[in-house]
């Protein structure tokens, strides 16, 4: 069971961007463009010397030559320019030195095009389109992106679509049964203690659903907003991206901590990079209140490729406005309607149609 996400501000749809949904993502905010003025060092366009059978050559990029029978790159020194260097900075990895002490003595030059690649590097996997969601253990197709079509069962500690309980009904006319292991279903009590021990056994969804029920006071739960913290961060580290968003929903409503919208937004990136699209929303959100237009109409942008409605409609809202190009809407809409064809089938349209 997932919070509510965050109400969009009126700012989200202002949002103008330039670039289609191809475009390289900007650099990260506190990133200063290079001026004139700087003096930074030329060197961190690291030279390779290529050696292949006796024969040298120079280029700033390493190139694989398939054919050879050896080819081996020798790197120069950042610092001091001789040959063999094999130590990388620790943060960038893009420049390299003989030992610790060539690094230290290049590290004033090296600062601001180390700080601007970090942030490029981590822009990249920030804006990086989201994976399919996991697959039903029945049909496998992709969850829906909306949780409530699907049900978690203590007995085998499996998640199943709404879609698979709805044919076993039809076809077997029997309720009280787990789709996938045909286990009957357990007392409330009993399926709490099942749960506990799944989650005491490192089961992702169990740590989820028990720490929206801490959170919400549900199943005779006592409400405890810190446990559900806990228990939100310890899914989002199992790989539970919406413990993440529910996480930074918490830091930026101060619901059981302290509010703190850097930590929100941190916990937000985190769940939107493993795939959340709440998360992704809700950082399209920060984004756009604080003025990062481009960055917030980005991440809409990928949320809505994903198959996520409330983003698409944003993106929609742009492009009439003529923020967006015609082709970068176009790409979004057909990436929207793919992702929804993977989740489609017409046991879950009659699920949905039932009311379950």
């Amino acid at each position: 069971m997932s919070k509510d996400i965050d109400d969009v501000s009126n700012n989200i749809v202002k949002m103008g961007i330039s670039e289609d949904n191809n475009a390289v993502p900007p650099l990260s905010r506190g990133v200063e463009e290079k001026t004139a003025s700087e003096k930074e060092c030329t060197s961190c366009e690291q030279k390779v010397e290529h050696e292949t059978n006796g024969r040298h050559y120079s280029d700033t990029d390493i190139v694989s030559n398939s054919g050879v029978d050896s080819d081996i790159d020798v790197f120069t020194c950042a610092n001091c320019g001789k040959e063999g260097a094999s130590n990388s900075c620790n943060k960038c990895n893009t420049v390299k030195y003989c030992n610790a002490a060539c690094k230290k003595k290049h590290r004033s030059k090296h600062k601001k095009a180390c700080k601007r690649r970090v942030a490029e590097m981590y822009d990249e996997k920030l804006f990086k389109d989201h994976p399919p969601n996991e697959e039903c253990p029945i049909c496998f197709l992709p969850f829906p992106l909306d949780r409530d079509q699907q049900v978690f069962e203590t007995c085998c500690g499996k998640s199943i679509c709404m879609g698979c309980v709805y044919e076993m009904l039809e076809r077997n006319g029997k309720s009280g049964l787990c789709a996938f292991c045909r286990t009957p279903h357990c007392s409330d009590e009993e399926d709490i203690e099942k749960m506990k021990k799944l989650m005491d056994k490192g089961n992702t969804e169990a740590t989820y659903l028990l720490a929206g029920y801490y959170a919400t006071g549900s199943r005779d739960f006592p409400q405890d907003h810190q446990k559900a913290n806990e228990l939100y961060l310890k899914s989002g580290e199992l790989g539970c991206a919406g413990g993440y968003n529910n996480l930074g929903v918490s830091y930026r409503n101060g619901i059981g901590v302290e509010s703190d919208m850097k930590k929100a937004q941190h916990y937000y990136e985190l769940g939107a990079m493993g795939g959340n699209v709440e998360s992704r929303f809700n950082l399209a959100c920060l984004e756009g209140n604080a003025g990062n237009h481009n960055r917030g109409m980005m991440h809409l942008m990928v949320a809505a490729r994903a198959g996520y409605n409330k983003a698409l409609d944003k993106v929609k809202i742009g492009f009439q406005r003529g923020m967006i190009t015609k082709d970068g809407y176009e790409n979004v809409l057909r990436a929207y309607h793919e992702r929804h064809r993977e989740m489609k089938s017409d046991q879950r349209d009659r699920a949905v149609a039932s009311g379950m």
